[in-house]
């Protein structure tokens, strides 16, 4: 590979992580708003909404973290 090719990809990884660490905020911010609704919404469709969302970016940030950026960084 290339030094153009090699600094792009260090350009993507860079991004990607950015990405990572926003989606990750984002996260967080979820699952404590989860946690400050009383119990009984927190069981509620809603609740399960919310957490349905936090587990779809758990998925993305796993994909991130051995997939991608991984895959990215032996290239």
């Amino acid at each position: 590979m290339n030094k153009a090719r090699r600094k792009e990809l260090a350009e993507i990884v860079e991004l990607l992580e950015e990405a990572r660490e926003r989606l990750e905020a984002v996260q967080d911010e979820e699952e404590e708003a989860l946690e400050n609704l009383p119990e009984s919404l927190q069981a509620s469709e809603r609740g399960e909404a919310m957490q349905a969302a936090i587990d779809a970016m758990e998925d993305v940030l796993d994909t991130l973290d051995t997939g991608a950026l991984e895959e990215i960084s032996e290239a």
